[in-house]
């Protein structure tokens, strides 16, 4: 089972990494489009057509394709100052309260990937495209398919984190996101 389990570490993170680095990849074309349609824009009054449809469209890839490496180094935004606060005196609560809210975030991603699949399904079907005829246009299914990716890969994730070891055991986690290597840590200090 140990070995299975790192297998699927090792998988997970390697994802999550990569849609990282291809979310990273569309902010600099994003940056690249905005730079271009405003020189265009300014000094030659040739705007780049479809720059709003453009930037609309990759601002939901890059969130979806960042979300799954930031539930893999834990860096969610959420107040966790009373997990750590009770993580120091009660650490094996805070670790099952940590995976309490990792349930909860777990049964969330399974919701999202759930209620876009279908609308994913049909964009492909359909063909449906945003954005102005004749000017720039996009098909939705490539957003959708993103979604589903990064809600599932999220999902993965949480379970991991419910169902996996609290830290590796080699290197604890004694860092500010790393809950259940402080838990180990002050656990181990008594």
């Amino acid at each position: 089972m140990s070995t299975l389990w790192h297998a699927f570490q090792r998988f997970a993170e390697r994802v999550s990494m990569g849609c990282n680095a291809i979310g990273t990849l569309c902010v600099l074309a994003l940056v690249a489009i905005v730079n271009y349609d405003v020189i265009a824009r300014n000094f030659f009054n040739a705007p780049f057509m479809g720059a709003v449809e453009v930037v609309q469209f990759s601002l939901v890839f890059i969130v979806f394709l960042q979300l799954p490496d930031v539930v893999r180094v834990g860096r969610l935004t959420r107040s966790d100052g009373f997990l750590v606060l009770i993580g120091k005196r009660f650490p094996v609560a805070a670790l099952w309260l940590q995976r309490a809210i990792d349930t909860v975030a777990a049964i969330f991603m399974t919701l999202a990937a759930y209620a876009i699949w279908p609308e994913f399904l049909k964009m492909w079907k359909t063909q449906d495209f945003f954005g102005v005829p004749g000017v720039f246009t996009a098909p939705y299914w490539p957003i959708k398919l993103v979604i589903v990716v990064s809600a599932v890969m999220c999902l993965l994730l949480f379970l991991g984190k419910i169902v996996g070891p609290p830290a590796d055991a080699a290197a604890p986690d004694t860092s500010d996101h790393g809950l259940a290597g402080r838990a180990r840590a002050v656990k181990e200090a008594d």
